[in-house]
């Protein structure tokens, strides 16, 4: 595996010195080969459980279509639809984790929803029905996208219309819980359009993404109570880390004609410098003092690279890490943030300001499969 994994990582770098063309993403392949089964489940090797999220299948989903790789992505789909929603992604919301039970039978291991997967699957099924000429998949994600509004969508005294992280668990008012990493921008800029909350949550959610992260540092989770705003969970220290990194890194890729692209970028200037200053982001950061504990793996360093375009010097330092250490087949998180990060970079895809997707398949091979 580990041989495979190197060359496949070493027909990535020859892809971006040779021009390869650009529906050649050997990054995804690799994934592909190492992640993704023939049935089209995304599997973490690292859980003893072998287990597959949904957060996994809805990245799948993204890297698929980005890659123009549609026989990847209907299988992607039907083994999420089929195994996490009950066999309809219209009248069910997909279970966060499947795997292996004690008695080594294979079946959801939590029913409870994951609501950035959610949107993720919504976005990747209006896109990929945008792009493909597909009304199938348009008219299922928006069916989908009305599940989550009646289900995952809670209005907060004093916020707003927001996107819960979940079905259950995290409605406990007068006290709410949230994680900012959980609504990408653009992908809430693409559901718009769409009659529900959404236009009012752009608001709710530039708050949180700006409101909590007073040092410059974005927190994994982050309470809110009603009369009282922010808070902190008692007992457990707010934290930016593991979820925490993809705010930067939904960030960096907005459009920049984005309104609120440079807002956002402002507002985290301390964690760019934080990794500028040392060379490497940091693994944990304490969100109130700005206190710097342990260097991130290299997906960090990858999720940073669309964040740190405007510090040439920065991003060329986090570039060079990401080439000599690319993730192999037993890193399925640091795989994932290097898709996105590393592939938005070298130009695999970008975002408009509506949130839709701008893939560079280039002419030769935009209907090739």
């Amino acid at each position: 595996m580990k041989l495979r994994m190197g060359m496949l990582m070493t027909g990535l770098l020859l892809a971006s010195v040779t021009g390869q063309a650009a529906c050649e993403w050997p990054a995804w392949q690799g994934f592909k080969q190492a992640y993704v089964s023939d049935e089209g489940r995304v599997i973490d090797p690292s859980s003893e459980r072998k287990i597959t999220t949904s957060e996994g299948q809805s990245y799948g989903m993204f890297f698929a279509l980005a890659a123009n790789d549609k026989p990847a992505f209907a299988k992607l789909l039907g083994w999420t639809e089929n195994n996490l929603a009950q066999g309809s992604l219209k009248d069910h919301l997909p279970a966060w984790e499947w795997g292996r039970k004690d008695d080594n039978t294979w079946t959801v291991l939590d029913s409870n929803s994951a609501s950035d997967a959610d949107m993720w699957i919504v976005w990747s099924l209006l896109e990929a029905g945008r792009l493909w000429n597909k009304p199938d998949y348009t008219r299922l994600g928006q069916s989908l996208l009305k599940r989550v509004a009646k289900e995952e969508v809670a209005k907060v005294p004093g916020l707003g219309n927001m996107l819960l992280p979940g079905k259950y668990g995290f409605n406990h008012a007068p006290e709410w819980r949230f994680n900012p990493s959980y609504l990408p921008p653009q992908v809430l800029s693409r559901v718009t359009r769409y009659k529900g909350p959404w236009k009012s949550m752009v608001k709710t959610n530039r708050r949180l993404l700006l409101e909590t992260s007073p040092k410059g540092f974005a927190p994994d989770w982050v309470n809110w109570i009603e009369g009282k705003g922010w808070q902190m969970k008692p007992g457990e220290p707010l934290v930016g880390s593991y979820d925490a990194i993809r705010v930067y890194l939904w960030a960096g890729m907005m459009a920049d004609s984005d309104p609120d692209k440079a807002a956002l970028l402002r507002r985290w200037q301390p964690m760019a410098q934080m990794t500028a200053d040392s060379g490497l982001p940091p693994e944990h950061v304490a969100v109130v003092t700005g206190e710097r504990k342990g260097d991130g793996p290299v997906g960090f360093s990858a999720s940073l690279l669309p964040f740190l375009q405007g510090d040439k010097a920065a991003l060329d330092v986090q570039r060079k890490r990401v080439v000599d250490n690319q993730p192999q087949s037993d890193a399925y998180f640091n795989y994932v943030l290097t898709l996105f990060g590393q592939g938005w970079d070298q130009k695999h895809f970008r975002f408009n300001a509506q949130g839709e997707l701008l893939p560079n398949w280039g002419k030769a091979c935009a209907n090739s499969q």
